[in-house]
């Protein structure tokens, strides 16, 4: 008879691989992650097929978790300038809060692992988000740019502003406002 697989080993074996590819890169090893999650290499392997497949599943879980915290509250009869200071300031909150979690995302978002697919099944999730960056796009501003560029650049300055934010953590919300009101005026 198999055995029921466990919502908490699958839980903390994404949590461990979370820290462990934080601490080393995709490369890390599925024994120290299983190790870290207290399960046994082959009971990982019970989880998630293969290195692949957790690393995919791994990646939905971020997405999903970060855009299940701007749907929340998303303010959608709100000016575009409020709504996408709402997914400005969601992301930096969530970045900051969970700097492992940003930095997996990130190794996760560039790696060729990540099937089309899973990407596919992500973007399901974006809702308010593609919306708000296709509006963003038929801006002036951003006429003649390649779509994406406006994600692009958000990111990048979310980038910028959340590396400044934890060295300088006591300046987190001016530093936030301000690299907003620059990303703004690039916009308008």
């Amino acid at each position: 008879m198999a055995r029921l697989r466990s919502p908490e080993k699958r839980s903390a074996i994404l949590e461990a691989a979370i820290h462990e590819i934080a601490e080393n890169g995709i490369g890390a090893a599925t024994a120290k992650i299983a190790a870290r999650a207290g399960v046994a290499n082959g009971t990982l392997f019970t989880y998630f097929a293969s290195k692949e497949e957790l690393l995919n599943e791994l990646y939905l879980d971020l997405k999903n978790e970060f855009y299940r915290r701007v749907n929340a509250d998303f303010p959608q009869k709100a000016s575009l300038e409020r709504r996408t200071w709402h997914v400005w300031s969601s992301f930096l909150d969530w970045g900051i809060e969970f700097p492992n979690k940003r930095k997996v995302s990130m190794q996760l978002n560039v790696s060729d692992l990540i099937t089309p697919d899973t990407r596919a099944r992500s973007a399901t999730e974006r809702g308010a988000i593609d919306a708000l960056l296709n509006e963003l796009e038929a801006r002036e501003a951003l006429h003649g740019l390649p779509k994406g560029f406006a994600a692009a650049m958000m990111a990048a300055m979310q980038e910028a502003t959340m590396d400044f934010v934890t060295k300088q953590p006591g300046q987190r919300k001016k530093l936030s406002e301000n690299a907003f009101k620059i990303l703004w005026r690039a916009l308008r």
